[in-house]
């Protein structure tokens, strides 16, 4: 299949165009979000697509959405095209299987960052200073080594193009306030262990995660919103191959990382990648979904 690096639904009015989901909006309280196949590392988007990319993020989000909608509500109102209005279902080529119509929510200007084991940035940071997050560690950790407590590291939201910056929990009280603050580290922390208690049951460790949430405007209630615990959004490693002291081997977007790193990527210019990245990149996800969920994505 063709991957979509973009959609095109003249009927909607487009909000933006992240790094890789198109945002419409349907009605004064209700959006589309459209996972494209596009995708980004070290927040720059590739010239190349991952064919079903999309859909499969798409999936893996509904069925997170259903697994954790106890410990907080979400935005999703379907993702099934045929529920969607007639606007959106004229696009149904383009849309039917990576479109969730979804609640307006107000969005947090933060990512708000769970890590249960030292990898990637935090780990970079921890080698130069012990600390991430500016939040002291014990000394003697090694690379992939498990948190004795899953640490909430959040970040800013960067425009596209720019990169995001690790910030202090406390810079999340002077953005959105101490009583939405704390509401969005206990949520993550909350949703994280779920998360990762049900992922070691399939095999899987999540070493980290981003979510975003944000507020009701009709309730204030907090909600979680846009993608959840994909490998977009997640370090995915193979429990079975863990092995603290590497880079364990993983289920995410980090092979593609590893690729642009091998052939020292600038970390600025969008380049094509090569069928053989693409085609292992896709088969990484298509892994990640069946072994979480017990069943093949549609794409």
């Amino acid at each position: 299949m063709a991957a979509l690096l973009q959609s095109d639904c003249p009927a909607l009015t487009l909000l933006s165009r992240g790094k890789v989901r198109d945002l419409y909006q349907v009605s004064d309280d209700s959006l589309l979000f459209v996972a494209t196949d596009r995708i980004s590392a070290f927040d720059v988007v590739m010239n190349t697509g991952i064919p079903g990319k999309g859909k499969i993020l798409t999936q893996i989000s509904v069925f997170w959405f259903k697994l954790l909608q106890d410990i907080v509500p979400n935005h999703l109102i379907t993702a099934d095209i045929e529920e969607m209005p007639q606007q959106v279902q004229q696009y149904r080529g383009q849309l039917e299987g990576r479109a969730l119509l979804v609640r307006k929510v107000v969005i947090f200007p933060v990512e708000a960052i769970v890590r249960g084991y030292i990898s990637g940035s935090g780990w970079k940071e921890y080698c130069a200073k012990q600390t991430v997050c500016d939040i002291p560690l014990p000394n003697g950790l090694r690379q992939s080594d498990k948190l004795e407590l899953p640490l909430f590291t959040p970040s800013t939201k960067a425009e596209l193009g720019d990169h995001d910056e690790n910030i202090h929990p406390s810079k999340v009280r002077e953005l959105i306030g101490d009583t939405s603050a704390q509401a969005v580290e206990q949520a993550a922390l909350a949703i994280y262990q779920r998360a990762h208690t049900y992922a070691l049951t399939r095999g899987i460790i999540i070493a980290d995660t981003k979510f975003e949430f944000g507020r009701d405007p009709a309730t204030n209630a907090l909600v979680l919103a846009d993608e959840v615990l994909t490998p977009d959004s997640s370090r995915f490693w193979d429990a079975e191959a863990y092995e603290p002291g590497t880079s364990p081997k993983s289920y995410d977007k980090q092979y593609l990382r590893d690729y642009l790193i091998s052939i020292n990527f600038d970390g600025k210019t969008s380049i094509d990648l090569p069928d053989h990245i693409v085609q292992n990149t896709i088969d990484k996800y298509i892994q990640v979904f069946k072994t979480l969920t017990g069943k093949s994505p549609q794409l």
